[in-house]
Protein backbone atom coordinates (compact mmCIF):
# COMPACT_ATOMS: atom_id res chain seq x y z
CA UNK A 1 0.00 0.00 0.00
CA UNK A 2 1.16 3.73 -0.74
CA UNK A 3 0.55 7.22 1.02
CA UNK A 4 -2.84 8.36 -0.70
CA UNK A 5 -2.48 12.18 -1.31
CA UNK A 6 -4.69 15.05 -0.12
CA UNK A 7 -5.79 15.70 -3.86
CA UNK A 8 -6.68 12.03 -4.09
CA UNK A 9 -8.60 11.61 -1.08
CA UNK A 10 -10.67 15.46 -1.69
CA UNK A 11 -11.51 13.73 -4.91
CA UNK A 12 -12.85 10.48 -3.45
CA UNK A 13 -14.77 12.32 -0.86
CA UNK A 14 -16.31 14.13 -3.46
CA UNK A 15 -17.18 11.25 -5.37
CA UNK A 16 -18.67 9.06 -2.32
CA UNK A 17 -20.51 12.41 -1.11
CA UNK A 18 -22.37 12.85 -4.28
CA UNK A 19 -22.95 9.47 -4.92
CA UNK A 20 -24.19 8.49 -1.66
CA UNK A 21 -26.63 11.68 -2.27
CA UNK A 22 -27.68 9.83 -5.66
CA UNK A 23 -28.43 6.68 -3.82
CA UNK A 24 -30.23 8.18 -1.28
CA UNK A 25 -32.76 11.00 -3.57
CA UNK A 26 -33.82 9.51 -6.82
CA UNK A 27 -34.61 12.89 -8.00
CA UNK A 28 -31.50 13.94 -7.52
CA UNK A 29 -29.76 11.21 -9.34
CA UNK A 30 -32.24 11.76 -12.45
CA UNK A 31 -31.38 15.36 -12.12
CA UNK A 32 -27.73 15.28 -12.68
CA UNK A 33 -26.96 12.14 -14.29
CA UNK A 34 -25.88 11.89 -18.00
CA UNK A 35 -29.20 11.78 -20.15
CA UNK A 36 -29.03 12.59 -23.91
CA UNK A 37 -32.89 14.40 -23.97
CA UNK A 38 -31.65 16.33 -20.61
CA UNK A 39 -28.80 17.61 -21.97
CA UNK A 40 -30.22 18.19 -25.90
CA UNK A 41 -33.10 20.51 -23.25
CA UNK A 42 -29.70 22.58 -22.56
CA UNK A 43 -29.32 21.30 -18.87
CA UNK A 44 -25.39 20.59 -20.12
CA UNK A 45 -23.99 20.44 -16.23
CA UNK A 46 -24.91 17.22 -16.47
CA UNK A 47 -21.67 16.13 -18.71
CA UNK A 48 -19.52 17.17 -15.61
CA UNK A 49 -21.96 16.48 -12.55
CA UNK A 50 -22.61 12.38 -13.82
CA UNK A 51 -19.00 11.75 -13.20
CA UNK A 52 -19.33 11.98 -9.77
CA UNK A 53 -22.58 9.72 -9.37
CA UNK A 54 -22.46 6.15 -9.46
CA UNK A 55 -24.93 3.32 -9.64
CA UNK A 56 -24.37 1.74 -6.22
CA UNK A 57 -21.44 0.76 -3.65
CA UNK A 58 -19.86 -1.44 -5.87
CA UNK A 59 -19.41 1.07 -8.81
CA UNK A 60 -18.21 3.62 -6.60
CA UNK A 61 -15.63 1.52 -4.74
CA UNK A 62 -13.75 0.04 -7.63
CA UNK A 63 -13.21 3.36 -9.87
CA UNK A 64 -12.24 5.05 -6.44
CA UNK A 65 -10.11 2.05 -5.80
CA UNK A 66 -8.99 2.03 -9.46
CA UNK A 67 -8.44 5.80 -9.03
CA UNK A 68 -5.95 5.24 -5.59
CA UNK A 69 -3.48 3.02 -7.49
CA UNK A 70 -2.78 5.04 -10.20
CA UNK A 71 -2.77 8.68 -9.04
CA UNK A 72 0.15 9.00 -7.26
CA UNK A 73 2.06 8.00 -10.88
CA UNK A 74 0.36 11.16 -12.11
CA UNK A 75 0.83 13.44 -9.08
CA UNK A 76 4.66 12.58 -7.94
CA UNK A 77 5.47 12.77 -12.37
CA UNK A 78 3.23 16.33 -13.18
CA UNK A 79 2.30 17.79 -9.87
CA UNK A 80 -1.18 18.36 -8.18
CA UNK A 81 -2.71 21.04 -10.74
CA UNK A 82 -2.18 18.83 -13.52
CA UNK A 83 -3.38 15.97 -12.13
CA UNK A 84 -6.57 17.70 -11.74
CA UNK A 85 -6.53 19.09 -14.61
CA UNK A 86 -6.42 15.60 -16.45
CA UNK A 87 -8.89 14.11 -14.23
CA UNK A 88 -11.40 16.43 -14.90
CA UNK A 89 -10.75 16.95 -18.59
CA UNK A 90 -10.99 12.99 -19.25
CA UNK A 91 -13.97 13.31 -16.93
CA UNK A 92 -15.84 15.42 -19.59
CA UNK A 93 -14.26 14.75 -22.93
CA UNK A 94 -15.03 11.22 -21.66
CA UNK A 95 -19.08 12.28 -21.76
CA UNK A 96 -18.48 13.97 -24.89
CA UNK A 97 -17.63 11.64 -27.02
CA UNK A 98 -20.28 9.43 -25.48
CA UNK A 99 -22.61 12.76 -26.38
CA UNK A 100 -21.12 12.37 -29.64
CA UNK A 101 -21.72 8.83 -30.29
CA UNK A 102 -25.53 8.65 -28.66
CA UNK A 103 -26.87 12.03 -29.52
CA UNK A 104 -29.77 10.83 -31.16
CA UNK A 105 -30.53 8.27 -28.53
CA UNK A 106 -32.71 10.46 -26.42
CA UNK A 107 -33.25 7.51 -23.76
CA UNK A 108 -29.72 6.91 -23.39
CA UNK A 109 -28.23 7.78 -19.63
CA UNK A 110 -24.84 6.67 -18.16
CA UNK A 111 -23.20 7.98 -14.65
CA UNK A 112 -19.52 7.38 -13.04
CA UNK A 113 -16.25 8.73 -12.98
CA UNK A 114 -15.04 6.05 -15.21
CA UNK A 115 -13.56 8.34 -17.90
CA UNK A 116 -12.09 10.80 -15.53
CA UNK A 117 -10.17 7.57 -13.67
CA UNK A 118 -9.23 6.13 -17.24
CA UNK A 119 -7.31 8.88 -18.10
CA UNK A 120 -5.70 8.92 -15.04
CA UNK A 121 -4.69 5.20 -15.76
CA UNK A 122 -3.25 6.21 -19.24
CA UNK A 123 -1.68 8.85 -18.41
CA UNK A 124 0.06 6.77 -15.59
CA UNK A 125 0.81 3.90 -18.38
CA UNK A 126 3.36 6.54 -20.23
CA UNK A 127 5.10 7.10 -17.16
CA UNK A 128 5.10 3.72 -15.74
CA UNK A 129 4.69 1.26 -18.87
CA UNK A 130 6.24 -1.75 -17.29
CA UNK A 131 4.31 -1.45 -14.41
CA UNK A 132 1.53 -4.60 -13.86
CA UNK A 133 -2.32 -3.78 -14.38
CA UNK A 134 -4.29 -7.45 -13.82
CA UNK A 135 -1.13 -9.47 -14.32
CA UNK A 136 0.31 -7.72 -17.80
CA UNK A 137 2.62 -5.35 -18.63
CA UNK A 138 1.03 -1.41 -18.05
CA UNK A 139 1.08 -0.83 -21.69
CA UNK A 140 -0.10 -4.10 -23.15
CA UNK A 141 -3.31 -3.26 -20.68
CA UNK A 142 -3.88 -0.18 -22.49
CA UNK A 143 -3.66 -0.94 -26.08
CA UNK A 144 -6.07 -4.00 -25.28
CA UNK A 145 -8.54 -2.02 -23.31
CA UNK A 146 -9.02 0.62 -26.25
CA UNK A 147 -9.17 -2.50 -28.94
CA UNK A 148 -11.84 -3.94 -26.23
CA UNK A 149 -13.57 -0.66 -26.06
CA UNK A 150 -13.51 0.00 -29.49
CA UNK A 151 -15.52 -3.68 -29.90
CA UNK A 152 -18.13 -2.44 -27.39
CA UNK A 153 -18.80 0.35 -29.16
CA UNK A 154 -19.75 -1.53 -32.01
CA UNK A 155 -21.60 -4.06 -30.37
CA UNK A 156 -23.08 -3.01 -27.60
CA UNK A 157 -23.27 -6.11 -26.16
CA UNK A 158 -23.45 -4.97 -22.36
CA UNK A 159 -24.43 -1.46 -20.52
CA UNK A 160 -20.77 -0.39 -20.07
CA UNK A 161 -19.98 3.15 -21.11
CA UNK A 162 -17.10 2.37 -24.06
CA UNK A 163 -17.15 5.64 -25.69
CA UNK A 164 -16.58 7.59 -22.30
CA UNK A 165 -14.04 5.02 -21.14
CA UNK A 166 -12.36 5.80 -24.73
CA UNK A 167 -12.71 9.62 -24.54
CA UNK A 168 -11.34 9.80 -20.91
CA UNK A 169 -7.95 7.20 -21.92
CA UNK A 170 -7.74 9.74 -25.24
CA UNK A 171 -7.67 13.22 -22.93
CA UNK A 172 -5.62 11.24 -20.51
CA UNK A 173 -3.06 10.21 -23.33
CA UNK A 174 -3.12 13.44 -25.09
CA UNK A 175 -3.12 15.74 -22.40
CA UNK A 176 -0.17 14.22 -20.54
CA UNK A 177 2.08 14.23 -23.94
CA UNK A 178 1.29 17.75 -23.89
CA UNK A 179 2.65 18.25 -20.03
CA UNK A 180 5.12 16.46 -20.46
CA UNK A 181 6.58 16.28 -23.85
CA UNK A 182 10.07 14.93 -22.77
CA UNK A 183 7.80 11.50 -23.45
CA UNK A 184 8.22 11.99 -27.15
CA UNK A 185 11.76 11.61 -26.56
CA UNK A 186 12.22 9.01 -24.17
CA UNK A 187 8.67 6.61 -24.99
CA UNK A 188 8.07 7.53 -28.49
CA UNK A 189 7.42 4.13 -29.47
CA UNK A 190 4.68 3.29 -26.17
CA UNK A 191 2.90 6.81 -27.34
CA UNK A 192 3.00 5.20 -31.17
CA UNK A 193 1.89 2.14 -29.68
CA UNK A 194 -1.11 3.70 -27.96
CA UNK A 195 -2.05 5.89 -30.86
CA UNK A 196 -3.13 2.91 -32.83
CA UNK A 197 -6.79 2.12 -31.36
CA UNK A 198 -7.09 5.95 -31.58
CA UNK A 199 -6.30 5.89 -35.30
CA UNK A 200 -8.84 2.54 -35.60
CA UNK A 201 -11.21 4.24 -34.79
CA UNK A 202 -11.31 6.81 -36.59
CA UNK A 203 -10.69 4.82 -39.54
CA UNK A 204 -13.71 2.69 -38.67
CA UNK A 205 -15.84 5.71 -37.88
CA UNK A 206 -14.61 7.46 -41.30
CA UNK A 207 -16.24 4.53 -43.12
CA UNK A 208 -19.27 4.29 -41.02
CA UNK A 209 -18.44 1.01 -39.21
CA UNK A 210 -19.20 1.92 -35.69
Amino acid sequence: MHNIHIATIVIITVNALISIKGFNDYSFFEKYKFNIAGIRRGEQIRIFTSGFLHVDFTHLIFNMLTLYFFANVVIINLGILKFIIIYLLSLVVGNLLSLYFHKDEYHYSAVGASGAVMGIIYSAILFAPDSTIYFMPAWMFGLLYLFYSIYGMKKRIDNIGHDAHFGGAIAGYISTIAFAPFLIDTSLWLIGLLAIPILVLFVLYKFGKI
